[in-house]
């Protein structure tokens, strides 16, 4: 073969690749471009082509979507509920539904989408259950496409959720839930206290863990037969709330453990901290001085409200909707008006009168299998108002106006005479979230302030105030942006630590292992991988910043 042959061949082989390159380049540029008009307003299928704050998403034809339903024995899924019939004349939208008991919600969502069978839209999960399903692709990254949601863009800017949502974010910077966003960090859960033994013996409510343990002390002292403090759900809730204020994790707030040193720019593991041993010790205190039932961290519900409907104790773990049932239940042992029992604001604590949280709820992931959709622009529109339109969150949470509630002269919302709904309206005839479909947990959370705040009695409405106006709130720790490969190791050296701070931590509290052990405790922590857990959080936190 001739070289002038070989230098042709060479030649067109060239023309050829840059040919192929400038293709390519033309279809990448196309495909920007593309995306760049859908993002400034072009939308295909039966999605609005004008959408923005303030619209009544409607779309342009009947559509259907599919979704998973986490169905609550409370209020079990009705078909026919006004909630579903108001949904389709509003947005023209119905959905498929897939009903799955709430007991094993978690696990046959797990199973649905690992199987590629989930539904197109799955609501009701926390922020981190989504992480597993990221690496397989089988979920979407909902933050490339927002711009199809200017309620939660919206909601985003107003709330100063950016924080919030940074901790969403995964290693290639994208979130994949659809979070609840509440306007303010919400507190619930603290101690419920009988007021009535405050004032009998002539004490204040207790504003520090300090004043808590005085106040044990008195009731003790004044009722030598009670323990006054017997906590319910295992403890959990107590050791989350307090955890804050001692500066650690624990109980519910347990979480991975690890707590962000904003100062030094680095992550430590709380359950090892000083902070832990001085709240340990504490509880420990109390449960010595036979102030707190040890019982607390193993009995059921049930057993810790019964001693405080016997007097045998005064003091449990509450929220908005327990401390009713407390009342109800305290009506009938000891009559209306023989007791007072409300919540406290959370007493402070080594660390300050701080309040962690988060303005995260539950959310929505959706499957991958959605994009391929020829309405999928429709069905972001449709999440987009139903559950971050200010008018869509007033829609799944109060219902239809004239039937369910009515709106009085002042612009206050007053449940319809005929309904009720966490005791706004005793003895009413009908249920919101059972006859309706409304306030139920897969459609209703986040919002306003305002919002939040209108089906709450005057005296959660000042729990409320109190704890905003009394307590520092405390920004969520930067996310860890963890590969696959590195999640796995993690949550390999994670399991061990966590289960052993589990044991450990209840152990101390009910002296079941000596305080003097607690250089033991820590030792053993380094023996489960305690500094290469740390390091290795720290060594992704840095490189992925």
């Amino acid at each position: 073969m001739s070289k002038s042959f070989n230098k042709l061949l060479l030649l067109m082989s060239m023309v050829l690749v840059i040919g192929v390159l400038a293709a390519c380049k033309s279809a990448e540029e196309a495909g920007s471009e593309e995306g760049s008009s859908e993002k400034d307003g072009e939308v295909s299928g039966v999605a609005m082509k004008d959408y923005g704050v303030g619209d009544q998403f409607k779309a342009t034809e009947p559509v259907t979507f599919s979704m998973l339903y986490s169905d609550h024995p409370n209020y079990p899924y009705q078909e026919d509920w006004l909630l579903f019939e108001e949904m389709k004349k509003r947005t023209n939208v119905s959905l498929d539904m897939t009903i799955v008991p709430m007991s094993d919600y978690e696990q046959k969502r797990s199973l649905l989408i690992s199987g590629g069978e989930a539904p197109l839209i799955i609501p009701k999960t926390y922020p981190g259950q989504e992480t597993p399903f990221v690496a397989s692709g089988a979920i979407l990254p909902v933050s490339d496409y927002l711009h199809l949601m200017p309620h939660f863009q919206n909601a985003v800017e107003k709330y100063d959720m950016e924080p919030y949502l940074d901790t969403l974010r995964q290693e290639d910077g994208k979130f994949y839930l659809l979070p609840g966003m509440h306007e303010k960090v919400w507190p619930d859960y603290t101690l419920a206290m009988r007021k009535d033994i405050l004032e009998e013996l002539g004490l204040e409510e207790p504003k520090t863990w300090e004043e808590l343990e005085e106040v044990l002390m008195a009731m003790k002292e004044a009722y030598p037969n009670s323990t006054p403090f017997s906590d319910r759900f295992k403890f959990e809730s107590t050791l989350n709330v307090a955890a804050t204020t001692f500066g650690t994790r624990a109980g519910w707030g347990l979480g991975n453990g690890l707590m962000f040193d904003h100062d030094e720019e680095e992550f430590y593991f709380g359950p090892a901290s000083e902070g832990h041993k001085k709240m340990v010790t504490y509880f420990h205190g109390l449960v010595e001085k036979g102030l707190l039932d040890p019982e607390s961290a193993t009995q059921e519900d049930d057993q810790a409200i019964q001693k405080l409907v016997n007097e045998e104790s005064f003091v449990i773990n509450a929220n908005s909707q327990s401390v009713i049932d407390y009342r109800s239940k305290l009506n009938k042992a000891l009559g209306e008006g023989n007791f007072e029992i409300s919540k406290i604001l959370v007493p402070g604590g080594p660390a300050g009168h701080v309040m962690g949280g988060s303005k995260l709820e539950n959310g929505i992931m959706i499957s991958s299998k959605a994009k391929d959709d020829p309405n999928f622009d429709a069905m972001m529109q449709f999440i987009d108002w139903l559950y971050y339109s200010p008018e869509g969150k007033e829609f799944t949470k109060w219902g239809v106006e004239g039937t369910t509630y009515t709106v009085d002269d002042n612009g206050k919302r007053q449940i319809a005479e005929d309904v009720d709904y966490v005791g706004l309206n005793p003895g009413a005839p009908k249920q919101l979230n059972v006859d309706f479909g409304f306030s139920g947990g897969v459609f209703s959370y986040g919002g306003s302030t305002e919002l939040l705040h209108s089906m709450f009695s005057e005296e959660e409405i000042a729990f409320q105030n109190g704890m905003h106006e009394t307590k520092e709130t405390l920004l969520p720790d930067p996310p860890i942006k963890y590969n696959e490969m590195e999640l796995e190791q993690a949550t390999l050296l994670s399991t061990p630590l966590l289960d052993h701070v589990k044991q450990s931590t209840l152990q101390f509290i009910l002296g079941q292992r000596d305080l003097s052990e607690w250089d033991a405790y820590i030792k053993e922590l380094e023996a489960k991988g305690l500094q290469r857990y740390v390091e290795q959080a720290n060594e992704v936190y840095q490189s992925n910043k």
